[in-house]
């Protein structure tokens, strides 16, 4: 198997059909894979903060909930519907603010080098150059501070593609679990029209281990559930190597 290899352009038909069936299966019992993350992002961090960024921060479903706990709570993304849906989920909340910018342009900005307490991306990394954004992510965080990531991946090796299987044999039975009641088809539409901008993934997990270990000595890499993998990593404390 190489690496382009997926259920939806498998050649097999057998291995399409299952595919389309699948998908059937999703659209009925369809889950946030993004979201089904952020209780793993709440649970990693302190319960009070001074200053967090949320990079890439969609309709600032997490941003609000990292206001809840930060002082200051920032969301950054650079497509213009995505920043106006997040500004408005979070324009009630003190201290949480949204700009439309890249993390690149954020980490420009004066004052904001090691001026945050963590630093969190959900399926936001794949769309940036990963070195780059990795080590941008880096310098924000003070000494202590948590960069917390939510990634997407393609398969490139036999372990990938096995785990790519299991993960879209479990994502319909993890739907079903999250949302027993059948999705109405004018909802699957509305959710349709809404959706977020979406890219590939154009590396691989073992190319994401070998890149954030030279920026990001220690980082803890695991796969995960829904086709993700999740990146925690710790900036060492003042006088720690």
């Amino acid at each position: 198997m190489d690496g382009t290899w997926n259920l939806r352009t498998a050649p097999n038909p057998l291995i399409r059909a299952a595919g389309r069936g699948l998908a059937r299966a999703n659209a009925r019992h369809p889950w946030d894979h993004n979201a089904h993350f952020h209780r793993w992002i709440l649970r990693a961090l302190p319960t009070r903060l001074d200053r967090v960024l949320d990079v890439g921060c969609g309709r600032g479903t997490l941003l609000a909930r990292l206001a809840a706990r930060a002082e200051r709570a920032e969301g950054i993304h650079p497509d213009p519907g995505m920043a106006r849906a997040a500004a408005a989920a979070v324009c009630a909340i003190p201290g949480a603010q949204v700009h439309r910018r890249t993390l690149a342009d954020h980490a420009a900005l004066p004052g904001v080098s090691g001026a945050y307490d963590a630093v969190t991306m959900v399926a936001s990394l794949h769309h940036q150059d990963v070195e780059q954004a990795l080590g941008q992510a880096r310098g924000l965080l003070r000494p202590g501070g948590r960069l917390l990531v939510v990634a997407l991946v393609r398969a490139g090796s036999p372990g990938d593609h096995l785990w790519d299987i299991a993960n879209a044999l479990t994502n319909p039975l993890i739907g079903l679990v999250k949302h027993p009641r059948p999705v109405r088809e004018e909802t699957r539409a509305r959710a349709a029209q809404a959706q977020m901008p979406v890219r590939e993934a154009g590396i691989t997990l073992g190319e994401l281990r070998s890149r954030a270990e030279a920026i990001l000595p220690g980082a803890v890499i695991r796969r995960r559930e829904g086709f993700r993998v999740t990146l925690s990593w710790q900036r060492p404390a003042a006088g720690e190597v």
